[in-house]
């Protein structure tokens, strides 16, 4: 029998560890053991999993909380999935799932219904991270045919924009010159003139 580990990971330095942490300390696994990332699953180059590699050793035995701790790329797991278990020899154990436990069904059978769950639970995983991204990308999309604004407001514009604009419009000056006098890139001058011109037709000035 080798060492147990555990491993844990929260998406966002918000997010709090302590329900895994707490069912992990439960098995008794060793505080050194036990190796926490604070970063999204989109793939493994993460420094404390990578860290927790480096001490995995044959016949020790991985316990995560659940399969998307362990990552969300359908691939991904599978794949580092295959390298634990089958080429180095590592038993893993996800809690919420007690089917997914190596140290159970070695033979063909218990082998090949684990491979099963965990395929399906990889996909659940990464399916949702896609559904996520999609309830997201919609969210902004209504927020924005509401009106709401996203991104840094704009900058307010210097004192001197009205008559730097005025005489600009009559061709007093260049853009070029105007855009100089505001201290902005002509791109933007031209931008927030458009803008202005457009807040000064409503007010029917």
């Amino acid at each position: 029998m080798g060492n147990t580990y555990g491993y844990i990971r929260v998406s966002t330095r918000e997010q709090n560890e302590d329900r895994q942490l707490i069912a992990i300390r439960e098995l008794a696994v060793p505080e050194n053991h036990i190796f926490t990332d604070r970063q999204s699953g989109k793939d493994f180059n993460r420094p404390q999993y990578c860290r927790m590699m480096r001490r995995l050793k044959k016949n020790d035995l991985l316990y995560i909380k659940s399969i998307d701790r362990l990552g969300r790329n359908y691939g991904e797991i599978l794949e580092q999935w295959r390298v634990l278990t089958k080429e180095r020899g590592i038993d893993i154990a996800v809690l919420d799932m007690p089917l997914l436990d190596t140290r159970r069904g070695k033979d063909l059978m218990g082998t090949f219904l684990s491979d099963i769950v965990l395929q399906v639970l990889s996909f659940v995983a990464e399916n949702e991270r896609a559904n996520i991204r999609q309830r997201q990308a919609e969210g902004i999309a209504a927020a924005k045919a509401r009106g709401v604004r996203f991104g840094r407001p704009p900058r307010p514009l210097p004192d001197n924009f009205h008559s730097v604009y005025r005489r600009w419009k009559v061709g007093s000056i260049t853009g070029t010159a105007a855009a100089k006098e505001c201290r902005m890139p002509l791109a933007t001058f031209r931008y927030r003139a458009d803008i202005y011109e457009k807040a000064l037709l409503l007010k029917g000035l």
